[in-house]
């Protein structure tokens, strides 16, 4: 407007462009419309008419109550292939052949290879016959620097070295370190869903793997005979080829997904049980996706709709899709078919995040109800249980805080469905992309292609993308003049996720992005201040500032980021008293992380009136807490860990001291970690009466304070200390790895496992002497 003559604006305003009458003109015709609806209701009602879907052919499932049992499904009948493994790797070389020999897994998609290797993996046999293991995910990456990053940060949550912050080294540096963890060590490195044919590739990986001691072994799962093939040739076998499951533990498996119990007073079910069984191929993804479909149903026509469904007379169009899988996300609702068909966009083996992927299909407007009082995020949850209650995600593991932290990846033969349902919208940018079709809304780029200047000239006429996510790593940087030329072109963007990307300046161009509502910069280590223009994003819902270490200071204008739900940050701050994030009133979520010299929060937090989670990791230096916390009503989650200086104690001495718990009245889950300085909890703590998780680690003078009286009196003090140390020292010991692992991608989570490190050293060097 402001380059307009004044006759331009006065025809503007008179013509029919004019949002003001277009806005008129629309009210009108919707209200027309919402009577029209309204009178048909009404002689819906007269007619004593039911509302129905699809007529009978919708299967209505009924959800499964997501919960920590649903994660470790009973594994049925893998006993045998897990021992004939275990056999295989325990076998010792003749003193002729390499030191490392090789086991492949083959079979095809569905199988539960991977299944099979973590039952291996876990088996008590092999963690006492092997020294050190190693699990890696591969799938299409086989890059040599890659595969050897893998396996370090692998190895790295196991033996706890500084080489945790040691991101920046070169090859040779890589392999120098590689070689000395693996020199005369007698190690299992389990390579899962390998997929690269080049045996060139294979031969440089493999001569990086020859340290280890003689029996050594590496377990490789791929549904390729070809891999099995070149990288068994020599000093290994020609594969372990896995069969599907036999009839019978398919029907247990099948009735186990589909039965809560009492399965007997249903014979006529069980029969048809078993006809859709036999379809199955003996496809233990298969049987579990359709008793899933089926669970807790027990209207008959619902289990013969799927035992006589068209879908198992068609050959499957794309490799590996399973007509099982095709059935189940056929009977999804509209709305979660959408969700799924979004999830294509994330490379495969890739981990999500339930908070991350509610946020990305809110941002997209895929979240639907009738409800107009329900949370969006609540929304998203459900949906997200319900898919879970499917099947359609794996690899589930739960956070502290209960179901609201939780993470999983989606089964590789799933992601190829994801694909094929999501058709011609969605594309994943590799080297042999010519051109970008006008039909394409989401666009992925790997790291190797995002990091290639020659890609900007696909990238000509991209108006309608909404969505462009960089699959990046830390071997191949996203190339700052790419990432400008992306925002520049793509103005209509509804998610842009940059993290990890390495850019070492936020491009001012930003502020252009008036849709984007889902904003990613996290893990970028280098960006040191954010645009102003970045405050103009009026529809922000997601700002994902976590981890960007060199970050000096939020904008103070952040205030006016009005629809914020959700932000993480980490700055370098002393105070964020004056940052604006007081005047976020739509914030639902507020994460607070690494942030090194942060002292104080700001003092007039009661003003986000609906935050819903505060959590606050890894701040040594704060202080205290703001009084006013104990007016956040809506506040239903509160995470406070690795802070080293909190003193909870001066909250609690408030002017009306006893009463400091009682406005929590939505409070479900609490965890406090490694707070040394907490000493005692407050007298009102049975005021929490929502609450639901409590966990409190770390806090040795509390710990010390609530012991039952069963001890000596003549203890001495230095005896309960190394009780304590031993505590300590066996709790970081026994936390199981994957945990770690799943940790230590993420910056402000990969902080704790250096803090747990160090402790670990000092507990340990106590206990154990200097050999420790």
């Amino acid at each position: 407007m402001k380059q307009r003559s004044i006759g331009r604006k006065f025809r503007n305003f008179f013509g029919s462009s004019n949002p003001i009458a277009f806005r008129f003109r629309m009210g009108h015709q919707i209200k027309k419309i919402r009577e029209r609806f309204d009178e048909i209701a009404k002689l819906s009602g007269e007619f004593n008419l039911i509302e129905r879907l699809d007529d009978h052919r919708r299967v209505v499932h009924k959800e499964r109550e997501v919960t920590q049992s649903l994660v470790p499904l009973d594994i049925i009948g893998r006993d045998k292939d897990r021992e004939k493994i275990i056999e295989l790797l325990m076998q010792t070389s003749d003193g002729k052949s390499e030191t490392v020999s090789v086991v492949p897994i083959v079979g095809i998609g569905g199988l539960g290879k991977t299944v099979v290797a973590q039952l291996v993996y876990n088996d008590q046999r092999v963690k006492e016959h092997f020294e050190l293991r190693i699990w890696i995910r591969v799938f299409e990456d086989f890059g040599t620097r890659q595969i050897m990053r893998k396996i370090m940060e692998s190895i790295i949550v196991q033996i706890m070295t500084n080489y945790v912050f040691q991101g920046d080294l070169n090859t040779h540096g890589l392999q120098r370190i590689l070689r000395d963890r693996l020199n005369g060590k007698r190690y299992l490195l389990v390579m899962d869903d390998v997929w690269n044919e080049d045996p060139e590739a294979w031969r440089k990986l493999k001569s990086l793997l020859l340290g280890g001691a003689n029996g050594s072994k590496i377990l490789v799962t791929t549904r390729s005979r070809k891999v099995a093939s070149i990288m068994g040739r020599r000093g290994g076998t020609t594969g372990y080829n896995l069969q599907g499951l036999p009839f019978e533990d398919c029907l247990s498996l099948f009735m186990k997904c589909a039965f809560e119990e009492e399965r007997d007073k249903h014979p006529n079910l069980v029969k048809i049980g078993e006809e859709i069984v036999k379809k199955c191929g003996g496809i233990p993804l298969a049987v579990r996706t359709l008793g899933s479909l089926l669970y807790c149903l027990t209207d008959e026509h619902d289990w013969e709709y799927v035992r006589d469904n068209e879908i198992w007379q068609l050959e499957p169009k794309e490799r590996g899709i399973l007509p099982a899988l095709r059935l189940s996300y056929d009977q999804l609702p509209p709305p979660l078919k959408q969700c799924v068909a979004y999830c294509s966009i994330f490379p495969k083996g890739y981990q999500f995040y339930g908070d991350s992927l509610v946020q990305f299909w809110m941002a997209h407007g895929l979240l639907q109800s009738h409800n107009k009082k329900e949370e969006l995020e609540d929304i998203g949850m459900r949906y997200l249980k319900e898919l879970l209650s499917r099947f359609f995600f794996q690899d589930l593991s739960f956070g502290m805080l209960g179901m609201e932290t939780f993470s999983f990846k989606m089964h590789d033969l799933m992601h190829d469905l994801a694909l094929l349902v999501a058709k011609d919208e969605f594309l994943v940018v590799n080297s042999d992309c010519q051109s970008i079709p006008k039909s394409v809304r989401h666009l992925s780029f790997a790291a190797a292609n995002a990091s290639r200047n020659n890609f900007s000239s696909l990238l000509s006429d991209q108006g309608r993308v909404r969505t462009i996510f960089f699959s990046t790593d830390d071997d191949e940087k996203t190339s700052q003049s790419f990432v400008e030329s992306c925002i520049s072109k793509s103005q209509f963007l509804r998610v842009l996720d940059l993290s990890g990307s390495a850019i070492e300046v936020c491009p001012r161009e930003m502020g252009n992005l008036k849709h984007t509502r889902y904003l990613d910069l996290s893990k970028n280590y280098k960006i040191k201040k954010l645009p102003k223009s970045i405050c103009e994003l009026q529809s922000l819902q997601t700002l994902n500032l976590a981890g960007c270490l060199e970050l000096e200071e939020l904008p103070k204008d952040i205030r006016y980021l009005v629809n914020l739900r959700l932000l993480a940050l980490t700055t370098k701050q002393k105070s964020l008293q004056e940052s604006g994030i007081r005047s976020l009133s739509s914030l639902r979520c507020l994460s607070i992380s690494s942030c090194w010299n942060l002292e104080h929060l700001f003092e007039e937090i009661d003003q986000l009136s609906v935050l819903r989670t505060l959590s606050i990791e890894s701040c040594p230096r704060l202080i205290s807490l703001p009084p006013a916390i104990k007016y956040l009503s809506s506040l239903e989650n509160l995470y406070l860990a690795s802070c080293e200086s909190l003193d909870l104690n001066s909250n609690m001495e408030m002017e009306d001291e006893g009463k400091s718990l009682r406005n929590f009245e939505a409070l479900e889950g609490l965890v406090i970690g490694n707070c040394p300085k907490l000493s005692s909890l407050p007298e009102d703590m049975h005021h929490l009466t929502t609450l639901k998780s409590l966990a409190i680690a770390g806090c040795p003078a509390l710990s010390e304070r609530c012991k039952p009286p069963t001890d000596a009196p003549d203890e001495g003090k230095e005896k309960k200390t190394q009780r304590i140390r031993k505590n300590v020292y066996r709790g970081i010991r026994q936390r199981p790895w994957e945990k770690w692992v799943a940790e230590i991608r993420d910056p402000y989570k990969g902080v704790r496992v250096w803090q747990a490190a160090r402790v670990y050293a000092d507990v340990a060097k106590n206990i154990r002497g200097n050999k420790a």
